[in-house]
């Protein structure tokens, strides 16, 4: 379907608008100009809901102009609103945004609360409903059973919707496939219940830079769709690489190239000023970081997930020295390289637990004195204290340089929440400042491809092509789309030689 039909539906009088928008055609053009003409012509505010902090930067640039009447928010903040304007009936705490950060499944836990509240309250979706008599919801195929429900109440009580979703884009995680095809269900589903339903089908992101390219990936998108196998004997479009090349790294999790096969990868990404790595899974992204020797730092994304179970861990042990020192332990080797239980970790736990009163050399000395900070302050301000330490050791001192901090801006998170006076103060505070700052990827970075969704990078490479990272899932088929789909002008993939991924007719 066309540009032009897509953009007379956003604008007819239809109730439920929903538009299948794959990557790059042009979803956040058209949902952008249709919040910026909706708000030259209404006296109300326009909601614009996402799934992510990234896409809400994307939408205020491109909103900016109508900045007073288009407010952009996640799906999540808006959910956590309202719990905490109803926390006590919901029987929630009134910090609901620490709450569900560090409990587990908390976001959806909530969401399902307030899904009830406002089925039993329609008055208060009614309320919601005056306030923003127009939301356009971005990336719904994310939304959870709970999200979509409390969408579909607030279209039910006045609000015209505007739903924008690639089906292809939906990364499953570890859901089980009973839960997938409910997922899959729920958005046929509403395709049936839309008042108008158009699919945006032009590759824009590749217009000026690799057409070609782009009409590939699009391609590539129906075959994985439709359960088939992406072609990539023959001719391929320029810019498209594929490189035959096995991990030969022995430990489980590491991603290791031969000479051999890194040399064409090295000749391709050497003159390039901006890229992005993507692999399937957190180790992998690990260890690309010490395969291209901590050159290019790894994008951290907004979400912090070994500082929630920090926060968690801490919580549950305050007081107690060596089950804070392993949580210490755990928050370190989550977000550092090198921290390994012989060299350092064993050694420093036995310490906490002997009370660190052995005469100690060298480095058993220094970590007994680390593990005295725990002992001091066995809470969230000592555990602060020792990854201030920690930090400066791996700097000044030989014996402590094994260790390297990959996930930076997660460490130094972890610093600044030990200097509130509670962990909740800490947390709270550390949250709100992200959501604000919200710090930009580099011009080089490595990511998981989860973690890289609503980028666009104009050169990519997706590593390790083999079958243990893309099986013939649904899940494997939507991440290799998401991770092609980045590309705006190169696109080279390490495809394995023994076992290359199914998804793939090599």
């Amino acid at each position: 379907m066309s540009d032009v039909s897509v953009a007379a539906a956003l604008r007819s009088a239809a109730s439920l608008v929903v538009i299948e928008a794959p990557g790059g055609c042009g979803k956040t053009h058209q949902g952008a100009q249709y919040a910026a003409d909706a708000a030259a012509n209404t006296e109300s505010r326009i909601l614009i809901l996402t799934h992510t902090h990234a896409a809400c930067d994307v939408f205020a640039a491109r909103t900016a102009s109508s900045r007073n009447k288009v407010e952009i928010r996640t799906l999540d903040s808006l959910i956590g609103q309202i719990a905490s304007a109803y926390h006590a009936p919901l029987d929630l705490p009134a910090d609901v945004s620490v709450w569900a950060r560090t409990n587990e499944d908390g976001y959806n836990r909530v969401a399902v609360k307030v899904a009830h509240l406002l089925d039993k309250k329609p008055m208060i979706a009614s309320a919601l409903a005056r306030r923003y008599p127009i939301i356009i919801c971005d990336e719904h195929q994310d939304a959870t059973a709970a999200q979509d429900q409390i969408i579909l109440s607030l279209h039910k009580t006045g609000v015209h919707l505007r739903i924008f979703a690639d089906p292809m884009q939906r990364i499953f995680g570890g859901r089980k496939a009973a839960v997938i095809a409910a997922e899959i269900k729920r958005w046929t589903d509403l395709k049936e219940q839309a008042d108008a339903f158009e699919d945006l089908d032009t590759p824009h992101r590749w217009a000026d830079t690799n057409p070609a390219l782009g009409a590939w990936i699009l391609a590539a998108r129906t075959i994985l769709r439709d359960g088939g196998q992406v072609d990539l004997r023959g001719i391929l479009p320029n810019g498209l690489h594929v490189i035959r090349a096995d991990n030969v790294a022995r430990a489980p999790g590491q991603y290791q190239l031969s000479t051999q096969h890194r040399a064409p990868l090295s000749q391709i990404m050497r003159p390039l000023n901006s890229v992005l790595v993507m692999a399937s899974h957190n180790e992998t992204v690990s260890s690309l970081r010490a395969f291209f020797n901590r050159s290019i730092p790894i994008w951290e994304g907004h979400t912090r997930e070994a500082l929630d179970r920090l926060y968690h861990d801490l919580h549950a042990h305050n007081g107690n020295p060596l089950e804070v020192g392993k949580t210490a332990v755990n928050f370190v080797s989550g977000v550092a390289a090198g921290f390994s239980s012989t060299g350092y970790s064993c050694l420093l736990l036995e310490e906490i637990e002997q009370g660190c009163i052995k005469r100690r050399r060298n480095k058993p000395a220094t970590l007994q004195s680390l593990g005295r900070i725990i002992l001091e302050q066995p809470d969230h301000k000592g555990v602060g204290r020792f990854l201030v330490t920690l930090r400066t050791l791996t700097k000044e001192d030989e014996a402590f340089a094994a260790i390297k901090i990959d996930h930076s801006r997660e460490y130094n998170d972890a610093i600044h929440f030990g200097r509130f006076d509670s962990p909740d103060e800490g947390l709270a505070e550390i949250v709100r400042r992200r959501a604000h700052s919200r710090a930009a990827i580099p011009s080089k970075a490595i990511s998981t491809i989860h973690k890289a969704k609503g980028l666009e990078f104009p050169h990519v490479v997706v590593a390790a092509c083999d079958r243990q990272h893309f099986g013939d899932t649904k899940a494997a088929r939507a991440r290799l789309y998401v991770a092609l789909s980045r590309a705006t002008e190169s696109l080279t993939l390490l495809v394995s030689h023994t076992d290359p991924t199914p998804l793939l007719r090599i």
